[in-house]
C-alpha cells in the first residue's frame, strides 16, 4: 500500500493544479453578536476567519471547487486559528506563510442593518499579508490555477505591491484572472493613488469586479455600464459592477447583461461580495454561461447578506440551488455587438 508522501508525488493531493487560487487578506473578524449596538456597548464577540480574499477560497471550496490562498499570517495563536479554519473551510493552506515577529491582523465591525456596517481594521504596522516578496510566490501553482483571483489593497503599499505585480506576470495569458477592485481608503494614501495602481493592474488581467464607488477609484465612472465599458477599454474581457439591492451588471465587448437584486432580510452586508466572487469563481470553473453565473453569484450574495458572519456564511451548491429556485430574477440583456458596424443594440428579456 502506498504512503501519503508517494500519493501525493502522484498527484493526488496536488495543490499545483487547483481551481481557484487568491491571493492577499487573511485575518480573525472579531464581529459583535448584537445588532444595533457600538461597539463600546457589545458584550458578547463571535471569532471567525476573514480577509477578503480569503473569504472568496472558502466560498469557491464551499461550492465544490479545489481552492487555496497565497496569504500570510503571524506567528501567533490568531495565525493558528487562520490555519485551522482554513483546512476546516476546504481550502488549501500549503501558499500560506508565517511571518515571525508580525501578529495576524484582527477587524471589528459594526452591525447596523441593513446597510451600515463600519469596519475598524487593526493591521499596523503592517499585516503579515503585506510582506509577501515576489520570491516566495508559488509560481507554478499560479499559473496552473483555472482562475487567479487578486484584490486591489495588495497593490497598496510595498513589498505587497510588487510582489503582486510579479504574480501578474508569472499569470500572463494562463487562464482565467479576475482583479476584485476591493477599494479600502484606510489602506491607500489618497484616491488617485489607488487609480494607478488599479489601472497598471487592471491592464493585466482578464476579468475586473467591482462596486460602483470602486469603479469610480479606478475608472472615474460610477453608472454601471459606462464603468464597464472603461474597464473593457483597459483591456479586461468581463466587466461586473456590482450595485448593491439593485443588483449587478455585466458588461463584455458583446453584450451587457443586468441581473436585480434578491430580496432578503439584510443582517450583516460585509461578506456578501466575497460570497459573490466565489460563486463566480465556481462558476468560470464550471464553464457557466455568463448571464446564469451572474444571477447565481447575486443570489449567494444576498445569502450571506442574511446571515452574521462572512467565511463560515458561505453557501453550499444546494442552498445556492434553492435560493435560485425560490428567488429566480429575471436577466435583461443588451447585444452590443453591432455597434461597431453602426448599427443599434438589440435588447431581450430572459425570465
Amino acid at each position: 500500500m502506498q504512503d501519503l508522501d508517494e500519493a501525493g508525488d502522484m498527484g493526488l493531493f496536488n495543490v499545483d493544479a487547483l481551481d481557484v487560487l487568491t491571493m492577499g487578506r487573511i485575518g480573525v473578524d472579531i464581529y459583535p453578536l448584537q445588532t444595533g449596538v457600538g461597539l463600546q456597548d457589545v458584550d458578547n464577540f463571535g471569532k471567525f476567519l476573514g480577509g477578503s480574499p480569503t473569504n472568496v477560497a472558502v466560498a469557491a471550496a464551499r461550492l465544490g471547487s479545489s481552492s487555496g490562498i497565497v496569504s500570510a499570517v503571524g506567528e501567533d495563536p490568531f495565525g493558528t486559528f487562520c490555519r485551522e479554519e482554513l483546512g476546516r473551510l476546504g481550502v488549501y493552506e500549503d501558499f500560506v506563510q508565517t511571518m515571525v515577529g508580525h501578529n495576524s491582523p484582527v477587524t471589528f465591525c459594526e452591525i447596523f442593518p441593513p446597510d451600515n456596517f463600519p469596519l475598524y481594521f487593526y493591521r499596523r504596522p503592517i499585516a503579515p499579508d503585506m510582506l509577501l516578496t515576489p520570491d516566495t510566490l508559488p509560481i507554478s501553482a499560479i499559473e496552473a490555477a483555472r482562475v487567479f483571483w487578486l484584490t486591489g489593497t495588495g497593490f497598496s503599499g510595498q513589498p505587497s505591491r510588487d510582489t503582486h505585480f510579479a504574480a501578474l506576470e508569472t499569470r500572463a495569458s494562463s487562464g482565467m484572472t479576475a482583479l476584485d477592485l476591493d477599494f479600502r481608503p484606510q489602506f491607500w494614501e489618497s484616491p488617485d493613488e489607488a487609480r494607478i495602481h488599479m489601472r497598471d493592474a487592471l491592464r493585466k488581467v482578464t476579468i475586473a469586479v467591482g462596486n460602483r464607488e470602486e469603479c469610480k477609484v479606478a475608472v472615474g465612472e460610477d453608472d454601471p455600464i459606462a464603468a464597464g465599458r472603461a474597464l473593457l477599454k483597459l483591456g479586461v474581457q468581463v466587466a461586473i459592477v456590482k450595485d448593491g439591492a439593485r443588483g449587478a451588471t455585466l458588461i463584455t465587448p458583446d453584450e451587457v447583461v443586468h441581473v436585480p437584486g434578491t430580496c432578503v432580510d439584510v443582517l450583516n452586508g460585509l461578506g456578501s461580495g466575497d460570497a459573490f466572487g466565489g460563486a463566480l469563481c465556481y462558476g468560470l470553473v464550471q464553464g457557466w454561461e455568463l448571464g446564469e453565473m451572474l444571477a447565481v453569484a447575486s443570489a449567494a450574495g444576498a445569502i450571506v447578506a442574511s446571515r452574521l458572519e462572512c467565511a463560515t456564511a458561505m453557501p453550499t451548491l444546494p442552498e445556492l440551488r434553492r435560493m435560485v429556485q425560490e428567488h429566480p430574477q429575471p436577466l435583461s440583456r443588451t447585444c452590443t455587438t453591432n455597434r461597431s458596424h453602426g448599427g443599434a443594440p438589440s435588447e431581450e428579456s430572459n425570465d
